[in-house]
Parts: C-alpha cells; sequence; structure tokens
C-alpha cells in the first residue's frame, strides 16, 4: 500500500523524477526466457548460464523474467535469496555486465515487493522497480499479489548513459481480468519521464486453455501497441515453465516503431540477444 492507503498509482501521484538526458548511442541487451520454480537453487543455475550467455557475446545488460530469482512469490527464504543475489551480482560485475533482475525481496523496511532490480556494470545497486498494476481481487478482503507485496512510486534509471524504465508484467497490459487497478498508461507515463528502453520482466499464468490463447494475443499487441505509442523500446522476458506449455507472451525486443526485432520461440528456454540503437 502507498502512504496515502491507496493501493494504485494514479497519473497525478507518480513521482516523476528528472529526465535523464542521452545523445545517441547504442545498448546491447540480452534476456532470458527460462524456468522460474520455487528453488531457488534451481533458478540461480539457470540465471548464472545466462549471464555466461550475456558476458560472451559482449552484452551491456542482462534482463531476466519475473521472479526468476526468488521464484514468483512472496513465501520464500530471505538468507536465500540474498545469498543468491551476492552471487548473481558478483558474477555479473565480474564480466562487466548489468542486470535488470526480477525477483521477489523483503527490503529494510520489511515489506516484501516484486521487484527489477537494476546494477550497473559494476555491481553498483541503481533502484528497483516494485510492480504496480498487482494481480488480485479486493472483493471483502484483499486477496493475491495485491495483498503480498508492498508498492513504491514509478522512477527511472541512468544505464550506461540511456534512460531507462521497468515494468512487471501486468504493469504493462492491464488485463482487466486480472486486476482491479485502473489502467495509469505506465509505458506512456515512463517515456513522458524520458524513458527511452523499458525493461519487462514477465510470468505470465497460461494453462494451454482457449482464455490462453486470447491472453497472449491481447499481451503481444500490447507490447506492440504501447512501444508505438511512447516510442520506446520494450526488452521483454517470460517464465518458461512448465516446459510443454507455450510462455503467455512472446519474449524479445519490440521497437519504438511497434515491430518486433528479435523474437525467440515460445517454449523452453531461450536467450536472445540484439543491439538497441538510441537516438
Amino acid at each position: 500500500m502507498l502512504g496515502n492507503g491507496r493501493s494504485f498509482l494514479l497519473p497525478g501521484e507518480i513521482a516523476f523524477e528528472a529526465r535523464c538526458i542521452e545523445e545517441d548511442m547504442e545498448l546491447r541487451v540480452a534476456g532470458a526466457q527460462m524456468p522460474v520454480t520455487g528453488d531457488v537453487g534451481s533458478n540461480l543455475a539457470v540465471i548464472r548460464r545466462a549471464i555466461a550467455y550475456a558476458a560472451r557475446r559482449g552484452a551491456d545488460v542482462l534482463l531476466t523474467p519475473e521472479g526468476s530469482l526468488s521464484g514468483y512469490t512472496p513465501h520464500f527464504n530471505p538468507q536465500e535469496v540474498e545469498d543468491a543475489l551476492r552471487q548473481v551480482v558478483a558474477e555479473a560485475s565480474a564480466v562487466r555486465l548489468a542486470l535488470a533482475l526480477g525477483t521477489c525481496y523483503i527490503e529494510d523496511d520489511g515489506l516484501c515487493y516484486n521487484q527489477i532490480r537494476f546494477y550497473d556494470e559494476h555491481g553498483n545497486f541503481l533502484g528497483y522497480h516494485a510492480k504496480i498494476l498487482r494481480c488480485g481481487s479486493v472483493d471483502r478482503m484483499p486477496s493475491g499479489e495485491i495483498a503480498h507485496y508492498a508498492v513504491a512510486p514509478l522512477r527511472t534509471f541512468t544505464l550506461k548513459g540511456v534512460c531507462i524504465g521497468g515494468l512487471i508484467c501486468n504493469d504493462l497490459w492491464a488485463n482487466p481480468t486480472c486486476t482491479p487497478m485502473p489502467d495509469v498508461h505506465l509505458v506512456q507515463q515512463l517515456a513522458m519521464m524520458g524513458a527511452k528502453v523499458i525493461f519487462h520482466a514477465v510470468n505470465g499464468g497460461r494453462d494451454g486453455s482457449e482464455w490462453s490463447r486470447v491472453a497472449w494475443r491481447y499481451h503481444e499487441s500490447n507490447l506492440r501497441l504501447r512501444a508505438l505509442a511512447g516510442r520506446v523500446w520494450i526488452v521483454t522476458a517470460d517464465n518458461c515453465y512448465p516446459m510443454h506449455l507455450r510462455c503467455s507472451s512472446p519474449s524479445g525486443v519490440v521497437s519504438p516503431e511497434g515491430e518486433w526485432v528479435k523474437r525467440v520461440p515460445a517454449r523452453g528456454e531461450q536467450f536472445f540477444l540484439y543491439t538497441l540503437r538510441i537516438e
């Protein structure tokens, strides 16, 4: 919850930071569509493979899915996640790789956040984006993510001289069947704050049903339309567990023109790399 007792951010309530300024440049991004489970050790092993992949290809930054370290749950061992996080940051900084790391995390305020944690190539912590349009229900009593995860104001970060932002899963597509919160167009808000690139960490539900197929089309079209509306790059990576099902949305890179410039197969563990040319 926010300090004023509301559980979502309205456009006038966003804490805008100073706009980032950048010249024409390139940002080499890597992403990991990976199986996310409740086993921190298994998640860590895949993230380490992704770091090695990104390092071999000279990536500047690696994106992982929602909850990719802790598991997509508020019920994790905080010390185990903290230890794994230190290892991930150390290995990434050793190869000068920045991170947009999806994980649930308990901050010093004692609250649990569903985060993308941003680290620069030297392992310095830049800050985090906490999921805003959390899934769940407020009928009678809050349930689901709304009951378990705290929120924080939308903000931007500067990475390799580029103004970036983060969004988590439903933050981007605001699926009305998943959250009672109104669509406050967070992609466009980040664009107005100066973001040129949005890192989108995903962990969407699916079961192979017709509604999973409907959601896939909704997610895919939202990625393209919102990138076009905000004139921003969107780098997106989903959880691929269980491995026999198609992911909930595509993983890859969408250009500011709303076109897929990089897209990986929709099943199984997939790593990708793409160089963004930012004007």
